[in-house]
């Protein structure tokens, strides 16, 4: 004979079943979402970022609705800082994307860009560092220093460039936001690095390998400028890879004022986010102020 459950009993029972079935909802929903995010050309690192950015939401709300998704976006407005808001925003978006929900998503939150680039490798320190490192046939990272300042790649678009993509001058990526973005190899650099693969007779395959045979990685990179930086005397806060990118679209415009290509050879989604190459760095402003100011 069954024993009838109290009513504490049936409380417990009931919490733990209703736990249950919403931990196992919110797994499926993100067993689908992973599901769609592998079909899109992402890296590794954004889709963790845009999971563990959904997994945040349904960590608090149960369900999507409108009302619930700016309950949301305010309380991550409380929480993060503008930038840090936006990658969240970015990820639901792209999880609302996923469901069928595009017409509700968030409108991003504005963030104050400085009035000047900061950090960025001056044209004439870019010369002597690569010139340095061909001088010490320190080839791997003369090439490394090249493609990054020559292209615009990001670090992670860097790491992808194969031998074949050398041999036909360019690379085609898709962007963040599923547009396609065809990266070109100047001239120059790919007679450069077409002698450089021939003399290590590599015709095929990743460009950029470290001593296992395996694509170097983005921090391994970043690691190894920075020690690049000290051995020739340069500053070691304006050598990182994101410094070189902006050093190509810097010494892009001063030759060709043309905004919007440099939009599109960056793969910005908006020329608002191009027009702070159009400002003077802070080394630039402080030698300007220098040399202007003698009251």
């Amino acid at each position: 004979m069954c024993r009838k459950k109290s009513g504490k009993e049936y409380h417990f029972f009931k919490c733990l079943i209703k736990s249950y079935l919403e931990g196992g909802l919110s797994n499926m929903k993100m067993d689908d979402f992973e599901e769609y995010l592998r079909g899109t050309n992402l890296s590794e690192n954004t889709i963790a970022s845009y999971k563990f950015a959904v997994k945040q939401y349904f960590q608090q709300f149960d369900t999507v609705s409108k009302r619930k998704l700016r309950d949301h976006k305010i309380w991550l407005i409380e929480s993060y800082k503008p930038k840090t808001v936006n990658l969240r925003i970015r990820a639901i978006n792209c999880y609302l994307d996923s469901i069928g929900k595009g017409e509700w998503k968030l409108q991003f939150v504005k963030v104050q860009q400085k009035a000047f680039l900061e950090n960025v490798i001056s044209e004439a320190d870019y010369e002597y560092f690569k010139n340095c490192l061909k001088q010490d046939n320190e080839m791997f990272w003369y090439f490394v220093v090249r493609f990054m300042a020559a292209t615009g790649v990001r670090v992670s678009e860097l790491v992808q460039i194969k031998a074949e993509h050398v041999q036909v001058g360019y690379l085609d990526l898709y962007s963040k936001g599923g547009k396609l973005r065809r990266i070109y190899i100047p001239q120059s650099l790919r007679e450069e690095a077409l002698a450089w693969l021939k003399e290590k007779k590599q015709a095929s395959g990743f460009l950029f390998l470290n001593k296992q045979g395996k694509r170097i990685t983005t921090r391994g990179i970043a690691g190894q400028l920075k020690v690049m930086a000290l051995r020739y005397e340069i500053d070691p806060a304006v050598v990182y890879p994101h410094s070189f990118r902006h050093r190509f679209a810097k010494s892009f415009l001063e030759r060709f004022n043309d905004l919007a290509l440099l939009a599109d050879l960056m793969g910005h989604e908006s020329i608002e986010t191009t027009r702070i190459y159009l400002r003077r760095t802070s080394t630039e402003q402080q030698a300007i102020v220098d040399r202007v100011v003698d009251w």
